[in-house]
């Protein structure tokens, strides 16, 4: 059965790890699909954060847009996908960084998290995407 828009919006609030999926441009190779963290906030745009010079912000860049997957298998199998047109990509900052990393990791993590990816990964942006295309469902029980 179809999410409501507001469970649709709700579960893709949650912390789930998302499964990107992006045109990586390149002939004879099927999408890039990678798993990332995202921040979204009901009826607003979602944010990613990756590498400027990865594959993955490359191959946005070159697309314009990109489709974000998340599911779960408990307490019912349910899964939201979304995707839309690239409307905002920014130099990423600390409190960014910090923000996300809070999403996904205990409290007595984050700081050392961020210290580690803030000097490691090299120079970040934060991309933000316009939701415009929804597809949902929860299957129930399995």
């Amino acid at each position: 059965m179809a999410l409501s828009r507001a469970e649709r919006e709700q579960f893709l609030a949650e912390p789930h790890v998302a499964a990107l999926a992006v045109d990586a441009g390149e002939e004879g190779r099927a999408p890039l699909t990678v798993p990332i963290w995202y921040q979204y906030e009901p009826g607003g745009d979602l944010w990613i954060m990756t590498g400027r010079d990865s594959r993955k912000g490359a191959s946005i860049a070159r697309a314009g847009r990109f489709t974000l997957m998340v599911d779960r298998v408990s307490p019912t199998v349910r899964y939201v996908s979304v995707e839309g047109p690239v409307v905002a990509p920014l130099p990423a900052t600390r409190e960014q960084l910090v923000e996300l990393s809070s999403r996904y990791l205990p409290a007595e993590k984050v700081e050392d998290y961020v210290d580690f990816a803030w000097k490691a990964h090299g120079e970040q942006v934060v991309i933000h995407m316009r939701p415009q295309r929804w597809l949902s469902s929860d299957l129930g029980a399995v």
